[in-house]
C-alpha cells in the first residue's frame, strides 16, 4: 500500500498521546527516588525497587506488540491498547501518592509501569503504519517533541507547586508531600485525555487483504503462536536491528544510571546531606525537587531540540544525528561530577535533553525502515528488549555493589551514565540503517 504524506498537524494529533504517557513517566521518573527515601528506603535498594520499570517492559512490550499486529475492531489496530493502558495508568497514578510503605509504592509501580507500557508500546509501531518511509523520522522527531513536553510539564510540577503556589513541599516522616499527591493527580488526568484526543482525530488503515490477516491470525494463536512468533523473530531479526541493540543498551544503561541515582547524588555533592543527621530528609526532599527542575530542563530542550530535529532530519541521517547527540549527552553527565551549585547544574541538562530528543526518534527511524510491516508492533516490541535488559542489569547489580562498597559514591554513578552515552555513541558508527529482515 502506497501511504499518503500527511500534513505536520496529521502528524500532530496522532502524536499527541505521549503527551500524556510522557506526563506519567516523567512523574515517576522524577519522583520515584524520592518517594522511595521519604517512605524510608535506603540509597542500596533504590535500583531493585525500580525493577518494575524494565520488567513490566521486557513483558509486556513484545505481547502488546504481537496482540496489536493480530488486532481489528471498530478503534483500529493500536487504539484499543492505547485507551486500556490510558485508563489503567490514570488509575495507579492516583494512588501512587497515597502510599504508605515502601513495598506499597512498589506494587503501584508495577502496576503504573504495565499499564503505561500497554499505552507506549503500540505508538512506536503508529508512526510506521501510518506514515510512509520519507516521512518517519519527522514523525519520531514529533513524538519526541511531546515527550519532552509533557516530561517537562510533569517533572517541574511539585516545584511549581511549592514555590508558586504555597502547596507543601515536605510531610513528616514517613509520608509523601501534598505537592507530590496534586502532581500525580493532574498527571491522571493528562494521561486519559491527550490519550484520547490522539484516538478520536486519528484513525487507522485496515489491513490490505483482510482474508490474508485473519489466515495470518488463525496460524498464530495462542501462546503457543505467540512464543513460536518470538523465537522465529529472534532468530530472523534484521541486521540493523542486532547493530541498535548494543548502541540501546548502553544507551540507557546510562539513563538509568541517571534516573535511579540523580537524587541521592545532588543531595551529596550540592545539598549537602549527611545520613543519619536530624536535616538529612528534609534535604532530600529538597533535592527530589531539583531532581524534577532539572528533569524538566533537559525535557524542555528535548521540546526545543525535536524542532531542529525536525530540520535536521531532512538533511542529514538519523544515524550521524544519533551520534553527535549521544556525545553531548555524555559530555553533560560527566560534567556533573565538577558541579556543586544547583543552578549550574541546569548547564549539563543541555547535553542530556538534547540526547533524549535524538534517543526517543533516531533509533526507531533507523529501525522501522528495515522492519516488515506486518511484524512492526512484534519487533517494536522485541527492541524494547534492548532498553530494558540494561535496566535490569543496573538493578539487580548496582545496589549490591553500593550496599558492599559504601565509599563508592552515587555521584560517580551518575558520571558513569556518561560514560556509557560515550560507548553507545561508537557503537552507532557499526549501525548499517536500511537493512532489511530478508537480509538477515
Amino acid at each position: 500500500m502506497q501511504k499518503p504524506h500527511l500534513s505536520f498537524w496529521q502528524i500532530w494529533n496522532m502524536s499527541f498521546g505521549f503527551l500524556g504517557i510522557q506526563f506519567g513517566w516523567g512523574l515517576q521518573m522524577a519522583n520515584m527516588s524520592s518517594i522511595y527515601q521519604m517512605l524510608g528506603a535506603e540509597e542500596s535498594q533504590l535500583p531493585l525497587l525500580w525493577l518494575a520499570a524494565p520488567v513490566t517492559g521486557l513483558i509486556v512490550q513484545p505481547i502488546i506488540g504481537y496482540m496489536s499486529d493480530r488486532t481489528w475492531n471498530r478503534l483500529g489496530r493500536r487504539r484499543p491498547f492505547f485507551l486500556i493502558g490510558a485508563i489503567l495508568a490514570s488509575i495507579a497514578l492516583v494512588f501512587m501518592p497515597n502510599s504508605s510503605t515502601i513495598w506499597m509504592a512498589a506494587g503501584l509501580l508495577w502496576i503504573l509501569d504495565a499499564s503505561v507500557n500497554v499505552s507506549m508500546e503500540p505508538f512506536r509501531a503508529f508512526v510506521a503504519d501510518k506514515l510512509p518511509e520519507e516521512q518517519r523520522k519527522q514523525g519520531f522527531a514529533v513524538q519526541s517533541l511531546f515527550i519532552g513536553l509533557g516530561a517537562v510539564l510533569s517533572s517541574a510540577l511539585p516545584f511549581i507547586l511549592t514555590n508558586w503556589f504555597g502547596v507543601a513541599g515536605t510531610a513528616p516522616e514517613g509520608q509523601i508531600p501534598p505537592a507530590v499527591h496534586i502532581a500525580f493527580y493532574t498527571g491522571a488526568v493528562a494521561f486519559l485525555l491527550a490519550v484520547l484526543y490522539t484516538i478520536v482525530t486519528t484513525g487507522e488503515y485496515p489491513p490490505e487483504d483482510m482474508a490474508a490477516f485473519e489466515r495470518m491470525k488463525a496460524e498464530h494463536k495462542g501462546v503457543g503462536g505467540f512464543f513460536r512468533e518470538f523465537f522465529h523473530g529472534l532468530k530472523t531479526m534484521p541486521p540493523t536491528m542486532r547493530q541498535l541493540a548494543w548502541v540501546q543498551f548502553f544507551t540507557w544503561m546510562g539513563l538509568f544510571c541517571m534516573w535511579i541515582y540523580f537524587t541521592p547524588a545532588i543531595a551529596h555533592q550540592v545539598f549537602g546531606a549527611v545520613k543519619d543527621t536530624p536535616e538529612y530528609k528534609d534535604l532530600v526532599a529538597q533535592a527530589g525537587q531539583w531532581t524534577g527542575v532539572s528533569f524538566s530542563v533537559y525535557n524542555g530542550v528535548c521540546f526545543i531540540f525535536s524542532f531542529i530535529l525536525l530540520a535536521l532530519a531532512r538533511k542529514h541521517s538519523a544515524k550521524a544525528i544519533h551520534i553527535a547527540c549521544l556525545l553531548l549527552g555524555a559530555i553533560g553527565l560527566i560534567s556533573i561530577a565538577a558541579i556543586t551549585q544547583k543552578e549550574v547544574l541546569l548547564l549539563s541538562m543541555v547535553g542530556v535533553g538534547i540526547a533524549w530528543a535524538s534517543i526517543l526518534s533516531m533509533p526507531y527511524a533507523m529501525l522501522s525502515n528495515c522492519l516488515p510491516a506486518e511484524k512492526m508492533g512484534f519487533y517494536m516490541g522485541v527492541f524494547n528488549f534492548f532498553i530494558v535488559l540494561p535496566q535490569i542489569t543496573i538493578a539487580l547489580g548496582l545496589g549490591e555493589i553500593l550496599a558492599h562498597f559504601p565509599q563508592v559514591d552515587s555521584l560517580w554513578v551518575v558520571v558513569s551514565g556518561g560514560i556509557c552515552f560515550l560507548l553507545a555513541a561508537l557503537l552507532t558508527l557499526r549501525v548499517r540503517s536500511g537493512e532489511s529482515a530478508a537480509a538477515a
